[in-house]
């Protein structure tokens, strides 16, 4: 509060301002906060400057062409569901974002049996999801979405997207899709729900998974187990055995309370329960009272969304 305090005192003093940081000539400027010790640091950067006049003309160009881009990915991403909650100079940041990327028809834009890259907004034309047997489950057209459910659940695709007609979609990378998750939680509960409808209908695949809830990773992953206690607000213990080590997941109404995976605890061990992919795990229903007190380790999805933005990067890293 002290270094906010100095902070409003000195904007709004410019003689002031100009005194503390302004010096001629200096490279960076260091703001001290008198009440504790806190501090800012201040850089100086000079603006790209352009040589030519042919230069500047072609650099107001780009910017006319990304600004009519950009404003054309905002009317519609306006006008969705999903969006509604941002405020106007949020939904403006995500569109400065998006990528517009073109396709034929008849194009693959997304294969079953590999792991998502990217999230899509589709802007023009129409496009089919297909089951592996070439069967059409749905048809999608201009501002709906797809590519989200790898994403978020980190497993492969299950079923393929193809071009009907020409297509203009707006597209996110991965690390970028998890970015904006974390930076505007309330897009979290419109992926949430959507996740849990797809957790219910994968727990018919497991089979015993409701009841006694035990069974392999490879019939769902962790990120879906940790969704379906979550979504039911259930109260008890996950036992893990993986090949390298052990883990312990607890759960109080559905909020993740206490975790070990191997010899690390909490939040990292969440982070590497995340990125496990074989493995067996049992739950058991309750906790003790001592258990019972134990606070939650933090929200849960954002738990989820920064332990699969960990992941997306250490994968890059690796390639």
């Amino acid at each position: 509060m002290w270094l906010v305090q100095e902070l409003l005192r000195a904007m709004g003093d410019k003689n002031l301002l100009k005194r503390r940081v302004a010096h001629p000539g200096a490279s960076n400027v260091k703001f001290e906060c008198g009440g504790c010790s806190g501090l800012v640091r201040f850089e100086y950067k000079k603006e790209t400057t352009h040589s030519t006049l042919q230069m500047k003309l072609l650099e107001a160009s780009k910017k006319r062409a990304k600004n009519q881009l950009v404003g054309r990915f905002y009317s519609l991403l306006r006008g969705m569901e999903l969006f509604e909650p941002l405020d106007d100079f949020d939904l403006q940041d995500l569109a400065q974002m998006m990528k517009l990327k073109k396709y034929p028809a008849n194009t693959i834009l997304l294969e079953s049996g590999t792991t998502g890259t990217h999230f899509y907004v589709l802007l023009s034309g129409k496009v089919d999801v297909v089951r592996d047997d070439n069967g059409v489950i749905a048809e999608l057209g201009p501002g709906e979405i797809f590519g989200e459910m790898s994403l978020l659940s980190g497993e492969s695709t299950y079923s393929s997207v193809h071009s009907k007609t020409p297509v203009e979609v707006a597209t996110l990378q991965a690390i970028e899709f998890k970015r904006i998750l974390s930076l505007y939680p309330v897009l979290q509960v419109f992926f949430y729900r959507v996740l849990v409808d797809r957790v219910e209908k994968n727990t018919l695949r497991a089979g015993n998974i409701t009841s006694g809830m035990s069974g392999e990773l490879s019939y769902i992953n962790t990120v879906e187990l940790f969704q379906l206690i979550n979504s039911g607000g259930k109260t008890g213990k996950v036992d893990f055995v993986f090949s390298e080590c052990k883990g312990l997941v607890l759960f109080n109404e559905g909020e993740i309370v206490f975790c070990r995976c191997g010899a690390r605890t909490g939040k990292e061990a969440i982070f590497d329960m995340l990125a496990k992919k074989n493995g067996q795990f049992s739950y058991t229903k309750g906790l003790s009272q001592k258990e019972k007190k134990l606070p939650i380790l933090g929200g849960f999805m954002g738990l989820i969304m920064e332990g699969l933005r960990r992941i997306d990067e250490e994968e890059a890293g690796e390639e």
